[in-house]
């Protein structure tokens, strides 16, 4: 056995402990609650120059998987970590890596997969992997998390496979407990062994095609291949658990159980619930029961023979599974169970249950009423355990309840206030907009309610509402993930008096794209009332990075409608990591500030600019500190949304939790932001640029560094170490705003 010292950690901060000793050259990542802490604590260490680790923030889950798949080509040893829907965005990649047998590892922080949108953990996520050829590896404790990390990449490398490691988001991901480490990253290195590569890469000499176009009979060839290397992981893995318990002390097979040798009921589940089943076994036993438990560390390759002969002489088997196979009778896990209980001769009643979707929480108490359960031969043998049910219905929720409204719906004859009007001028051919001053707009109903959940200070909501101050036609909504979207839907509330829709980052303005072609459809028809509609995406919290592609293409298309993005620079809504509008040098959770990184480092996205550069009618650009240069551009943003084509709308957006200064002092912080050009306010009309506002020519144009120092994020960057940073910020300001003003009539 090697020296190991204890330590008081989270089954995250275990895995990016290990990720650490292992030595990796490179992590592809996107921030997913709750796998994103692997990639913070990695960060912190790479800070503080613990770690040469590169890593490399995508800007979505399908491209950072397919940057772990080019450096695994390239012979690079490599980390991943996901969870739920991020996992789904990127499900194509992963079998293009096992079919070409490149070893990696990922780590896979089970969570609920939406719609509808939670974060919560349960294992809906991960058995959307059963079938993509990776070897999965179940931990069900933090110490385990830290294990099989090094037992995961060992086997990666000598059966030529990616591997998952996988344990529960929220419970196993964030819950601390005591645990060992080795003392030595060398250790660890030892017993992982040197990277050997078979057919390098970037031999040049020796150039080799990866991943060819294949005809029958050479693809079976291929999935034949892949099943034997899942056969072979299957024989070696038993030896693994012995090697690694001869380095730690520690003792793993694929199937775990308690008191299964003479149980007449047993329950088999996955992940942290095993433990608290334990703890309702042993009562249990004490009053005479015999009854056991059992879980899985190895999902793929199955081991099936293995928990035949842990749990197969029983009498009932009470399969619990956090995940359901909808339509199957049962999840996967109790669809497999009872394929390998019946192909080994188990005779065994096999009675499945689902529970703890969404998070919910799984209590000792839970544990015995399933056992008891099992045995009960007047219950069915598949359920929903711990389902809500309404009084007087037969089971589940009663969704014909009478309906309430909380307050009257917002439409054109309540909105058509004539503050501000939107026209063509046919002889300039640009939209004039009249009206539209501060007080006037006081007057238009708020489409959204007063209540939110939003933090003091945020500048969601009054870059809403500013936004639909100039806007008098009905308007639609689809909110992409994000803060804007979390602190207004929590269900079963909603702030929205007009019609709302959510879907994920990676794919907002498609969706709406069809939401508006269906109504212009309808209408034609004479399904619903003629009239003009103002379909609006909301965007931000990252939004527009993920979701840039799907931006993009609605833009080219030119569906009616407005894209708005309130940029509050960072990925808020999982906690501040960096994002693509995130300012240079910032500090956030996957940008930290050390000895080895001064934060972020490259430069934020010029999202606008690329918008325009689609041809699209209408692009602007608006703050707060500027309100009525704001409403009437909306104003604008809304004629060309219902006319024209697709208009898109960008706000700077305070985020004073993250952004890390005063919620009582932000809109001075956005009126620094503009004043020192590093958020100019502009439109671009029918290709047409135009200046709204000059600060040089104003007299009010500011250094950079002063806008920077009112944030706790960037106010490191006054520090003298510093100073060649804040001149290349400086500079690159300068330079886009010129490039504005060369632009401009």
């Amino acid at each position: 056995m090697k020296n190991q010292v204890m330590e008081y950690a989270s089954g995250n901060e275990m895995a990016a402990i290990a990720i650490k000793q292992i030595g990796y050259d490179l992590m592809g990542y996107y921030p997913i609650t709750p796998s994103t802490q692997i990639a913070e604590n990695l960060d912190i260490m790479r800070a503080n120059g613990e770690t040469d680790l590169v890593m490399v923030a995508a800007e979505g889950e399908h491209s950072a998987a397919g940057i772990c798949y080019g450096a695994a080509v390239a012979g690079g040893r490599v980390i991943n970590a996901t969870s739920a829907n991020g996992l789904l965005y990127a499900l194509e990649q992963f079998p293009v890596q096992s079919g070409t047998r490149y070893p990696m590892v990922m780590n896979v922080v089970c969570r609920t997969v939406s719609g509808p949108l939670s974060i919560k953990g349960d294992h809906s996520d991960i058995m959307y992997l059963l079938n993509t050829g990776w070897p999965i590896l179940f931990a069900n404790t933090v110490q385990q998390v830290y294990d099989f990390n090094i037992i995961a990449l060992k086997l990666a490398e000598q059966v030529k496979l990616p591997v998952v490691v996988a344990y529960d988001g929220f419970f196993t991901s964030h819950q601390k407990g005591r645990c060992l480490r080795f003392a030595e990253d060398e250790d660890v290195r030892n017993y992982v062994g040197k990277k050997q590569e078979e057919y390098p890469f970037l031999d040049l000499e020796h150039p080799i095609t990866v991943g060819s176009y294949m005809n029958e009979p050479d693809i079976i060839n291929n999935r034949y291949q892949l099943h034997l290397a899942m056969e072979e992981a299957d024989r070696l893995l038993p030896q693994l658990f012995a090697s690694y318990k001869e380095l730690s002390g520690r003792e793993y097979g694929k199937v775990e159980g308690i008191h299964c040798g003479d149980a007449q009921n047993m329950l088999v589940l996955l992940g942290s619930s095993y433990d608290t089943s334990i703890d309702a076994v042993e009562e249990m036993r004490k009053d005479g029961q015999r009854v056991g438990a059992a879980t899985l560390h190895v999902l793929r390759p199955f081991p099936g023979k293995e928990l035949f002969e842990l749990i197969g002489r029983g009498d009932n088997i009470l399969v619990a599974d956090r995940q359901d196979s909808y339509g199957a009778g049962g999840g996967n896990l109790s669809l497999e169970v009872r394929a390998a209980m019946q192909k080994f001769g188990s005779s065994a009643k096999i009675k499945s249950l689902v529970y703890g979707l969404g998070g919910k929480d799984f209590f000792k108490e839970d544990a015995k009423a399933m056992l008891e359960w099992a045995k009960d031969l007047t219950r069915p043998d598949f359920a929903y355990y711990g389902v809500t049910a309404a009084e007087g219905s037969t089971g589940g929720v009663d969704f014909k309840a009478e309906e309430q409204p909380l307050f009257a719906p917002v439409t054109g004859d309540r909105t058509h206030i004539g503050a501000t009007e939107a026209k063509m001028d046919e002889q300039t051919k640009q939209v004039k907009v009249t009206g539209g001053n501060l007080n006037a707009v006081t007057a238009m109903p708020g489409r959204i309610a007063p209540g939110h959940g939003a933090c003091p200070g945020c500048g969601i909501p009054v870059n809403l509402n500013l936004l639909l101050r100039g806007i008098e036609d009905p308007v639609v909504f689809l909110f992409q993930t994000g803060c804007g979207m979390i602190v207004t839907t929590a269900y079963p509330k909603t702030s929205f008096k007009v019609p709302y829709v959510h879907n994920l980052f990676q794919n907002g303005a498609a969706t709406l794209s069809g939401v508006a072609e269906i109504c212009y459809r309808k209408q034609k028809r004479g399904e619903i009332p003629p009239g003009d509609i103002i379909f609006i995406m909301v965007s931000g919290d990252g939004g527009l990075d993920i979701g840039m592609g799907s931006a993009i293409g609605t833009a080219l298309r030119g569906h009616r409608l407005l894209i708005f993005e309130y940029d509050n620079g960072g990925y808020m809504n999982t906690g501040y990591q960096l994002s693509y509008s995130t300012p240079l040098g910032a500090k956030s959770s996957t940008s930290h500030v050390g000895k080895a990184q001064y934060g972020k480092t490259f430069f934020h996205k010029d999202m606008p600019k690329i918008m325009a550069a689609t041809g699209i009618p209408y692009v602007a650009t608006v703050a707060e500190s500027n309100p009525a240069d704001f409403i009437k551009k909306a104003a604008k943003a809304a004629y060309y949304a219902k006319t024209t084509g697709t208009a898109y709308v960008k706000a700077i957006s305070a985020c004073p939790l993250n952004w890390n200064d005063k919620p009582a002092t932000e809109r001075k912080v956005i009126e620094a932001a503009v004043n020192c050009c590093y958020f100019p306010l502009y439109e671009v009309e029918q290709g047409v640029t135009r200046l709204s506002y000059d600060p040089e020519k104003s007299g009010k144009k500011i250094p950079v560094l002063d806008w920077l120092s009112m944030m706790g994020r960037t106010r490191h960057l006054q520090k003298e170490e510093y100073k060649d940073v804040v001149e290349q910020i400086q500079q690159e300001i300068d330079a886009r705003f010129l490039d504005l003003k060369k632009r401009t009539l």
